[in-house]
């Protein structure tokens, strides 16, 4: 769906220009430092008029966060929510999810949350579908080892097939979803989409997928080293007992003799 032309788009970027980045590949590697500390970044490919983020971003200020959205006539709305709440921990950049790994690199975010993603209902779109598996490539390459994405749709086939694609690529599923409203999970925060699907009695579905494919690349000790530092340890604690034992009294050394 073509969306509407917003009025004075250019002057209302412009004042939102403290929470957006329009080069976002300079910032690859150093994000950190566009955010000034050490907190975890998450990311949402897709923040549509910004009621997630920006409620994400006050629930957890010790968070940072980034919106991705590609449509400059909808992350103006997001942005406008953020400089209106004088959010510090949230920036936007209008940007294609396929250039993902341009700007951020391996290990600098530490959770994506895809919510309401276009379903692309034809088969012959299904490979712009953000679960598809040329973006859970990507993902991979800039999360870090052992992160989650977090899915959440109203699109029952969608769900579906975001289902099977994150097992074929090797991501593990955890507290699959298929009517989260009325689940035990409590850490929700809706979106514009959601709020209104809600309202209409439809099932929202949720997952929450890790990849577990990585490498691990650790040193794993080998058993002779594991045998030596056990000889080290027990050796170390000699000088110790012999001390201990020659601090006993007499009488207490004779009985255990006896």
């Amino acid at each position: 769906m073509r969306v509407r032309k917003k009025k004075n788009l250019d002057a209302r970027m412009e004042r939102c220009s403290s929470v957006h980045i329009p080069n976002p590949e300079d910032w690859k590697g150093k994000w950190k430092e566009l955010f000034g500390n050490d907190n975890p970044i998450h990311i949402e490919i897709g923040c549509g008029k910004g009621s997630f983020i920006t409620g994400m971003a006050k629930k957890y200020p010790k968070i940072n966060f980034i919106a991705i959205e590609k449509v400059e006539d909808v992350i103006v709305m997001a942005m406008e929510k953020a400089v209106d709440a004088e959010l510090k921990n949230v920036f936007f950049m209008d940007m294609d999810a396929e250039k993902i790994e341009d700007i951020f690199e391996k290990g600098e975010i530490e959770r994506i949350y895809l919510n309401f993603s276009d379903p692309w209902k034809k088969k012959k779109q299904a490979k712009r579908r953000l679960t598809h598996k040329r973006f859970l490539d990507r993902y991979k390459n800039v999360l870090n080892e052992g992160d989650y994405i977090y899915f959440k749709t109203d699109n029952r086939a969608l769900f579906e097939f975001s289902l099977n694609s994150f097992v074929q690529e090797n991501y593990k599923l955890e507290n699959i979803s298929f009517d989260l409203h009325n689940s035990d999970y409590k850490d929700n925060v809706m979106t514009e989409y959601e709020k209104r699907f809600s309202e209409a009695g439809m099932p929202i579905y949720r997952v929450e997928a890790v990849y577990i494919g990585w490498k691990d690349e650790r040193k794993k000790p080998t058993l002779p080293e594991v045998v030596q530092d056990m000889v080290q340890e027990t050796a170390a604690k000699i000088p110790e007992l012999i001390d201990k034992i020659k601090k006993q009294p007499d009488d207490e050394k004779s009985n255990k003799q006896e």
